[in-house]
Order: structure tokens, then sequence, then C-alpha cells
């Protein structure tokens, strides 16, 4: 930054931060540190430095929200320039069919803009980018991949800064890796005081009063168990190499768990075989825009094929037909439609956590898997009971994790016995044994 140029008056934290003119830097600050209006001032230095040698520089903020992206502006670059009295035009500008850019432009073409993040919104720029609370945005790993080739051009400028949220996203990745080609400012609230924040530390560990969310939010700790529902080190200890082999099947009592989407979403099937006091997932069925026809052949050749005692499927919404029909199907007894309440959720993922703690569960060491187990994320709802919610995203909305809970929720209990008939030789209402060839039509299979 130019010597001649007037400065605010900063903390020591946010003047070593100023300072390090790394291509790639990374920072993770205590909340309420000043992390957004330190590199906001960063991106003005270097756009009014721009203009006074006749340059052009140009800055997109990436942010959490288009609300958190209005803030960046107002708080943020606005106040900056302001400050140094700078010309700029400040504006709202359409960036796609449903997202507005905040923008300010500066007489000589330089501009600083920010948005609302997702995958689509970081693809085809070439600016500086900054990624504002980038633990917080949804499905981060996605915009990652596509906003690296955004500044693969030498001299761009990238500047992530957040407070952690949870293990396992890009930004815990980008803060831990040994080898990372960012530069790294960690500064904890501890660091912030120390250096002349003025804040109670007492006051406000007090106010919190929880200890795992102080960890995170003002001391910068990657606690999993804050946010996570099942943290990746218990869905670890539970992934086994031969869990997921349909062909390991040995012949005993199973349930079945299936989460019907109608649209976009996945449709999965998990089925859990009972050995000894262990459930063995023996397989996950998986379909994307699918028909309700075919969804209910999957369910048919599942029934078919291994010793079902009991189904559990999402009856929310649009399930309540492929509920009635696979009841119809195979039995009332057998089949049981759960309803997606607040309550129910809880009790099912309950259910799964307690299997996977006592290590009575074996699940197959899938990414796919894995991550959508720990994408169920715990919130405090509004009388203080957890509340479970996660992101929609590209692959789905925790599709597996929903199966695997309602099977695991289906082997509760005694195991009845029932007088098993063979599929094929129904009489009414039934398939074939090796197919569908004979089966009567769905009146609303195409649904």
């Amino acid at each position: 930054m130019a010597d001649d140029m007037p400065q605010p008056v900063l903390y020591p934290y946010q003047q070593r931060y100023l300072r390090d003119a790394s291509r790639f830097k990374a920072g993770m600050w205590s909340r309420q540190t000043g992390k957004t209006f330190t590199t906001t001032l960063e991106a003005v230095l270097d756009v009014l430095q721009a203009e006074a040698a006749g340059r052009v520089s140009r800055w997109t903020i990436l942010s959490v929200s288009q609300a958190r992206a209005m803030d960046a502006m107002d708080s943020g670059v606005k106040l900056h320039l302001r400050a140094f009295k700078a010309a700029f035009e400040a504006l709202e500008m359409p960036f796609e069919s449903d997202e507005l850019a905040q923008v300010v432009k500066l007489p000589g073409g330089s501009y600083i803009r920010a948005i609302a993040s997702k995958p689509s919104t970081a693809r085809g720029m070439s600016d500086n980018l900054i990624l504002d609370e980038f633990a917080h945005h949804q499905d981060n790993r996605a915009i990652w991949t596509a906003l690296l080739p955004v500044v693969s051009k030498p001299g761009l400028k990238l500047r992530v800064i957040s407070t952690p949220n949870g293990v396992g996203d890009k930004f815990h990745d980008i803060m831990t890796a040994p080898d990372s080609i960012f530069s790294r400012h960690v500064v904890t609230i501890q660091d912030a005081v120390a250096d002349g924040l003025p804040r109670d530390i007492a006051e406000l560990k007090r106010a919190m009063a929880d200890s795992e969310a102080w960890a995170q939010e003002f001391e910068c700790q990657f606690v999993d168990a804050a946010s996570a529902w099942l943290p990746y080190e218990l869905i670890g200890a539970c992934e086994h190499s031969t869990a997921g082999d349909a062909a390991a099947y040995t012949g005993g009592p199973c349930f079945v768990g299936m989460d019907i989407a109608a649209r976009g979403d996945l449709t999965v099937i998990a089925v859990l075989e009972e050995v000894g006091d262990v459930l063995w997932c023996r397989e996950l069925v998986e379909l994307r825009r699918s028909s309700f026809a075919e969804q209910l052949a999957a369910l048919d050749r599942v029934m078919r094929g291994y010793r079902v005692v009991r189904c559990a499927i999402d009856q929310t919404g649009l399930g309540e037909m492929p509920v009635e029909e696979a009841k119809r199907r195979h039995g009332m007894l057998r089949v049981e439609g759960v309803l997606f309440t607040a309550a129910r959720k809880l009790g099912l993922a309950t259910a799964l956590k307690q299997r996977m703690e006592d290590r009575a569960l074996r699940i197959p060491p899938r990414p796919e898997l894995r991550v959508d187990l720990h994408a169920v994320k715990r919130e405090a709802g509004a009388t203080g009971a957890p509340r479970l919610v996660a992101e929609r995203t590209e692959a789905g909305h925790a599709d597996r994790f929903w199966a695997m809970a309602l099977a695991t929720a289906a082997g509760q209990g005694e195991i009845p016995v029932y007088a098993y008939e063979g599929f094929g030789r129904r009489s009414k209402g039934g398939l074939s044994d090796l197919g569908l060839d004979d089966a009567p039509r769905d009146p609303w299979g195409d649904y």
C-alpha cells in the first residue's frame, strides 16, 4: 500500500494481515474481530492504488447470502471509500437471472462487487476474490471447484475468511492441510484482546453458556460435535471393507429403509442384515429422477432378494401413494410409512447414532455415504430441543442418511415371525417371480 495514503487506526493483528501481500491468504478469526472489515479494506486499498497508477483492479466478494453481501458493501467497502473521500458510484446490478450484485465503480474502471455465493456464480469471472465466511457457504466444496480457475490468471489474489464450522468442509482443509499454498492467519478472541480489542472475555463466555459453541465461534477450534450429528470419527469407526456387498448376505433377517424422492434428490433404499447384535449394510440402492413405478420395482427386488422383516418408508408429502402401494404389495405388517415430523426425525437420527456409538452398525467405506452421514447438522430449536437440518446440494439432501436411519429404526425391537409366501406365487396385485413383465400396470406409476 502507498506510504502517503492515510490509514485507519487498526489493531496489530489487522495490520499484520494487511501487510501480508500473499497471493493466496486465509484468515480464521473469532467472531466480531473485524475480519470482513479488514479484508474489504485490503480490497479498497488495492483499487485506490490501481486508480492512482492508471491501472484497473477488480474484486468480487462471494458472501453466504444476499443480506451478507449488502452488509459487506455497506459496513466495509463503502465505509472505507468514504473515509478516504474517494469518488465512487454505488449500483445494484443483475448478475444472474435470480441474483443481484452490489457494486461500487470507480472513475478509472476499477470496481468491487458482492454477490451471494453458489457454484454457478463462481464461474466466468476474472477478478480478485474474497470468500466471506466461507465455512458457512452451502456446498463450499463445489464452490471451490468452480472458483479456483477464476484466480488461475497470474497476479489475481484469493482471500478466504471465516470462523470454523466443524470439520470436513473445504475451509477446514484450507486451514489444516500440512502443505497448504495459503498464508494463514488465526486470530482467537484472546489474541484480539491481547492486541487491544476492547472485549470482556469472561462476560462473553458466560453469555454464550455453551463450551462447544464458545470453542468454535471465539477460540477458532474445529469442533466437529458442535454441528455434525455424526462426526467423521464416529462414521469412520463403523466402516468395514466388506459392508455394502450384496454377495455377502448370509440369509439372516433384514431391515429396510427407503427415502423417497419425487424430483431431483436421490431415492435411496438401505438394506441392513442382522448378524448377531450387529446390523450389516448389505446394499444401498440409489435412484435419481426415477418414476414411482421404477422406485417400487427396486423395492420389489429388495423384498424378494432378502428376508425382510420390516421396511420403513418416508411417507412425507408425495410418499403417501408409494407407501400405500408398498403395503398392498408386501403386507401391512412388514411396511411402515413414516411421516418426517421434527420429533420423528430426531428419533430416527438418534436410533442411527446410538447404533453407531455402540459400534453395532457396519457401513461401506464410500465417500458419498460418508459425506451424506456427516451432512446432517444439529441446531438449537426455538424450545431448546435439537433440530436437525441438512443443506440441499447438487448431490442430494442427505438422502443416504435418512435411508440408513429408517432402516436402523426398523431394526429396533423383537423380530416377529411371519409365514412367508413366495412373492411370485401371489395371485393378486403381485409381480412375477423374476421380473415386471406380467405385473399389472400402475395407474399412477409415471407420476
